[in-house]
């Protein structure tokens, strides 16, 4: 089959309803974050847009979701407190979902595997979430202002850099970048849930984490068939 019609359902994460309202997040997450049974059983097969259509998945022809909508003010929880080193990883986390988006597009227009596109679009959304906290707190955005590729922190900076370079030894190596940026980003969205009881951050990292989860698995799945 060819690549470009392997199923990746988990690639993006759904739409949560609080309170009536869309939220950033998994609508068929189950407790233990596990990605939901579509997304475990149909990466490689490949049915036509109907088949979809008839299992309720509500996926396009390319087995692909679309529920991943951003959190906007109206869709958050209530507003907490940050401390003051919380709201310096609230502004990491704009660069880290920046990084993968941009890193994931490049590897888009260089590879022909669907999954790039479809979680550079999902990073797009996140980052639009993290950015609304970012409004909410008065926390200053760190990734205004800057083109693809370019970013505040040296340290962001380098890693991209690394992570681009890596990729461009093919698509088996972008693939493996790939999963280095959501193992970083679910470690990095773990530590930060530590400690945080602002329910609008917490709803926001809740829902991120379980897209790294299942960004993750994606890459796994295609990793596992090159």
């Amino acid at each position: 089959m060819k690549r470009n019609m392997k199923i990746a359902t988990a690639v993006t994460a759904g739409a949560l309803a609080v309170g009536g309202v869309l939220a950033v997040g998994p609508v068929t997450a189950d407790p233990g974050g596990a990605a939901p049974v579509a997304a475990r059983t149909m990466y490689r097969t490949g049915p036509t847009h109907g088949d979809h259509q008839a299992r309720g998945h509500g996926d396009d022809a390319t087995g692909m979701r679309h529920h991943d909508g951003p959190c906007t003010g109206t869709g958050l929880a209530s507003r907490g407190t940050l401390t003051a080193a919380q709201k310096t990883t609230l502004a990491g986390m704009a660069e880290e979902e920046k990084l993968a988006h941009d890193l994931y597009t490049a590897f888009a227009g260089r590879y022909d595997a669907r999954v790039f596109e479809r979680v550079a679009a999902a990073e797009t959304r996140h980052l639009t979430a993290v950015r609304t906290l970012l409004d909410r707190y008065d926390v200053t955005d760190p990734t205004a202002g800057h083109k693809a590729g370019v970013f505040a922190d040296p340290a962001v900076q380098a890693t991209y850099d690394r992570l681009l370079k890596q990729g461009q030894d093919g698509l088996d190596a972008a693939l493996k970048a790939g999963r280095t940026v959501e193992a970083d980003d679910i470690a990095a969205l773990t530590g930060a849930l530590s400690g945080l009881t602002a329910p609008d951050a917490r709803q926001v990292y809740t829902h991120l984490l379980a897209a790294s989860e299942r960004h993750q698995e994606a890459f796994d799945h295609w990793i596992a068939d090159e």
